[in-house]
């Protein structure tokens, strides 16, 4: 599964909730993706999940994206994001046959802004 945010921004803080500062690496970079119109994002609410999914207990959620992974019912699924309830990342498979048709961008240098850690 390749675990994407819908702006650059989610997905600093996403990565900034579970990184120490001094393990942050040092060839982190960013790289922009476009999801090809023909394919329909499938989409899980709040409601779809379990009650406390943005709890430490990630077995049953683990349990869906591999049910998802497995089926390939679509290229993209967006969910909630734990950190930012109201924001929205994307998970991509790469099973799925119209991975191909993903669009990327080069990578792009990404460092956190060092005030970010006082």
């Amino acid at each position: 599964m390749v675990y994407c945010s819908s702006s650059l921004a989610l997905a600093a803080i996403e990565l900034f909730v579970h990184i120490e500062p001094n393990l942050q690496p040092d060839d982190l970079v960013s790289i922009a993706a476009t999801l090809p119109a023909s394919e329909p994002v499938q989409q899980l609410t709040p409601e779809d999940l379990p009650p406390d999914w943005w709890s430490d207990n990630f077995e049953p959620l683990r349990n869906l994206g591999d049910a998802w992974i497995r089926n390939k019912s679509s290229l993209a699924l967006q969910v909630p994001s734990a950190p930012l309830h109201s924001e929205w990342n994307i998970l991509v498979n790469p099973l799925h046959p119209a991975i191909t048709q993903l669009n990327c961008d080069p990578p792009q240098p990404f460092h956190f802004d060092a005030r970010m850690y006082r």
